[in-house]
This record gives C-alpha cells, structure tokens and sequence, in this order.
C-alpha cells in the first residue's frame, strides 16, 4: 500500500506536468529552458521506467537490496518531476509540491527497511538469485550512468534542483556496484547477507534523499514569489 500511494503521487506529478505544458504559450517552449526540460523529461522516463523492471526481479527473487534500489528509481523520477516544476510553477505551488513528494519519499524508504527486517526475522529467509541480482544491477547501473551523462551537460542551468537530480543519479552507480557486488558476494557464500547490508545502504540513501528533496524546495532562492 505505501508503494501503490508513492507511485499514484509520482502519476499525478506527470499528469500535472502535462497540464502545465499544455498552458504554455509557444513562445515559451523555445525558451533557454527547453534543453534543460527535455534532457530531465527523458531522465525521468528512463528512471520510472526501469523501477518497474527492478521492482518486478526484486519480488521474484526476495531481494531487499533491488527492491530498496528501486525505490530510489522512484525517487529519482520524482526529483526530475519536482525540477519541471521548478521551472514552469511560482515558488508557492513548486514549494508545496516539494514538501509532499519529501513526504512522500519517506514512506517507501519505510517500506524497505520493513521488507529488510521481515527477512531477517524470517525462520526460511529466501536466497536471491545471484544471476538475475546481478543482471539487474548491471542494468540499473547502465540506466543511472545514462542519466547521469545527460544531466551533467545542463546540471547548471537550472538552480538547485537540477544539481540534485544530475548528484542523485551520479550517486546511485555507486549504489549500482555495490548490488552487482552483492550478487557475486551472494553466489559465493550463499547468504542472504549481502543482500541485506546493500539493500539497508540504500534504504538509508533513500531517506537522504527525501531530505534533499526538502531541503532543494525550501531554498531561499525558490522560495521568492
């Protein structure tokens, strides 16, 4: 149920993007912004779309560590949504924005500290598959090392927020190679461990990040009428 509402937030912060878009002159599309908007648009597709590949690996094999990581997918399309709106919204309604999906990020971090902890109470805690871990992790870490190429040539155009997101992305490859890592830790010693010290490292990023979240929409530079 948290992930169903975090992902209901993350449909409605689309749907309403689309609607600003739709609200603009034609003048403005060919603004200084354009580049900046695309380039977090494609980010944000990239990352929404392989949280559902890693979601669906992470429940077929019991990984916490996949499933807190695409939890953090989540996060990082989130972040991109919240840049777009930085760019098209006045700072009260981008404020309010921010501070829900801030929110919002803390429940599916809770999420996946409470899988992580059900694992490690569980009397037959399931193994993953060392081989579909590691192939997601590959993917994932080639889909964050994409958006991270695409966001560090507009990482300066956009204040804060688009800092964030290009920081957030660069970051999560790190978290990339610890899964690949854990998969090859998990292969040799047959362990859950692994895949659980990696998924509560990212369970952690993630509760980071909703604070960036909130801390990136409360600048006192957004925060101007």
């Amino acid at each position: 149920m948290p992930l169903a509402f975090s992902m209901l937030a993350i449909g409605v912060g689309a749907a309403i993007v689309c609607n600003d878009y739709a609200g603009l002159e034609m003048a403005d599309t060919e603004t200084d912004d354009t580049p900046l908007r695309r380039t977090v648009a494609a980010v944000a597709a990239l990352n929404f779309s392989y949280f559902w590949v890693e979601i669906a690996v992470a429940l077929a094999i019991g990984s916490v560590a996949l499933f807190a990581d695409s939890i953090d997918f989540l996060e990082d399309a989130s972040v991109n949504v919240l840049v777009l709106l930085a760019l098209g919204w006045s700072a009260r309604r981008r404020r309010a924005v921010g501070l829900l999906l801030a929110v919002l990020l803390t429940i599916p971090g809770l999420s996946a500290v409470w899988t992580a902890t059900d694992k490690l109470l569980s009397p037959v805690a399931m193994v993953p598959e060392p081989v579909a871990l590691t192939l997601a992790g590959i993917g994932a870490l080639i889909v964050n090392a994409i958006a991270a190429l695409l966001l560090a040539r507009v990482r300066h155009h956009g204040g804060s927020l688009s800092l964030a997101a290009f920081l957030s992305a660069r970051n999560d490859v790190l978290a990339n190679v610890a899964i690949i890592a854990a998969g090859a830790a998990t292969a040799a010693t047959h362990s859950i461990w692994p895949d659980l010290i990696v998924g509560a490292g990212i369970a952690l990023l993630n509760f980071g990040s909703a604070r960036e979240v909130y801390e990136a929409a409360m600048e006192p530079e957004e925060a101007q009428p």
